[in-house]
């Protein structure tokens, strides 16, 4: 069982789905999509590298929140998600965006400490096909 701040639901044929979410600093909202629609090729180069696919980010204007959704295709998750962590390209990018979000895990400090930055949404409803 993997020891991440989110659960990782059953893998199926589609993969496991992961979602999650986090606030956004209003002031801070159009610096955050800028970066978005130009994400660094090594970040997205190490995604893939740990069988990260169809990862989008949604804004929940109310509430100012970012929700997150990615399906994961590979075998060893634990591994994978370590090795995005080791990756010095999203080190430097979670530096760059951690201080346009606002967690909603308590004693959370940034996406590269624990106990956790993104909190899990648990999913409650699923259809397939």
């Amino acid at each position: 069982m993997s020891d991440l701040p989110f659960p990782v639901l059953p893998k199926t044929d589609q993969g496991k789905r992961i979602c999650q979410v986090i606030g956004v600093k209003p002031e801070r909202l159009e610096e955050y999509k800028k970066v978005h629609a130009a994400v660094w090729p090594e970040v997205l180069g190490a995604l893939r590298k740990a069988h990260v696919v169809d990862y989008s980010i949604h804004f929940f204007e109310p509430h100012n929140l970012l929700i997150a959704h990615m399906r994961y295709i590979g075998n060893d998750f634990d591994n994978d998600m370590k090795g995005i962590a080791e990756n010095e390209a999203t080190k430097r990018w979670w530096k760059l965006t951690d201080g346009m979000q606002e967690s909603f895990v308590p004693g959370a400090t940034g996406s590269e400490s624990g106990p956790g930055w993104w909190t899990a949404a648990e999913e409650v409803f699923r259809m397939e096909g």
